[in-house]
């Protein structure tokens, strides 16, 4: 099996003098700079002054950066069993996509409450570019060579070398050079691209049809069904609950909240509650 369209093993970043610089950090940075843009833009819309969505920067990416690195140490616990003070000293890699959302919600939550907007509204308001900055953000995985599922001979495929592999498909047995692999960041990346573009042509096209928290069932529906899916791909979980990926059930529950979620809101739209 050869790597046809990504083939070639990424850098992991740039070096400027003595220097170095991510291409991994890069694309964060990226992906914050479309969520805030996008955000700001659906906040004027909405009525709501957009340098609220700015002055909230700082606040929501702690949270978040809180819950990814929590997530990340609850999944891979072994890693820190022994040592727990690897999980507040530098270097700090890994972070889980889950616990960061999770933490941005609940700053975003505090803000709303002490700014007075509804909580569901204030989540709406980033639920696009949300999808967008998570879309971007996973080409960072392609730069770390993580993210990917089982050996494919589709066209598609990327390559992964060895000190970058998991088992079972190290090397000398599953040659660098002619081992090629599912890109799973590339599928998540694209869906969430899609998610955002989706999300919102309903902000725009819905308009006053929407009510508070649409957009966040929508989210839950279509980014859990995504991980719910991806996760078939995956090998070596170390966090499981019954057999199953812990991230497979979060993404049965995402599922199953927004589909309650919109059923909620449309028994309240039929019967005139507000909210």
């Amino acid at each position: 099996m050869t790597p046809a369209l990504i083939g070639i093993i990424p850098p992991s970043g740039i070096g400027i003098g003595p220097i170095s610089i991510g291409f991994y950090g890069l694309g964060y940075v990226l992906a914050v700079g479309v969520l805030l843009l996008v955000s700001r833009g659906e906040a004027a819309r909405r009525g709501i002054d957009p340098a609220r969505v700015t002055g909230s920067l700082l606040l929501v990416g702690l949270c978040a950066l809180v819950g990814a690195r929590l997530y990340h140490v609850a999944s891979d616990w072994a890693r820190y069993a022994d040592d727990p003070l690897r999980i507040v000293l530098p270097p700090y890699s890994g972070l889980g996509l889950y616990g960061g959302i999770a933490g941005a919600a609940i700053g975003i939550a505090i803000i709303a409450r002490r700014e007075r907007v509804p909580v569901l509204r204030a989540l709406d308001i980033v639920i696009p570019g949300t999808l967008l900055a998570q879309g971007i953000a996973r080409w960072g995985n392609f730069f770390n060579q993580e993210l990917y599922g089982p050996p494919t001979d589709l066209p598609w495929a990327i390559a992964i070398d060895c000190a970058h592999r998991i088992a079972p498909w190290t090397c000398p047995a599953w040659p660098e050079a002619t081992t090629g692999f599912h890109p799973l960041f590339l599928y998540e990346s694209l869906l969430d691209l899609a998610g955002g573009l989706i999300a919102l042509l309903i902000a725009r096209r819905a308009g006053a049809r929407l009510r508070d928290g649409d957009l966040v069932a929508f989210w839950m529906i279509w980014y859990g069904g995504i991980r719910i899916w991806l996760e078939t791909f995956r090998l070596g979980w170390a966090w499981t609950i019954g057999g199953l990926p812990t991230a497979s059930w979060i993404g049965i529950v995402l599922v199953m909240a927004g589909v309650a979620l919109l059923a909620r809101n449309r028994v309240r739209a039929r019967t005139g509650e507000a909210g």
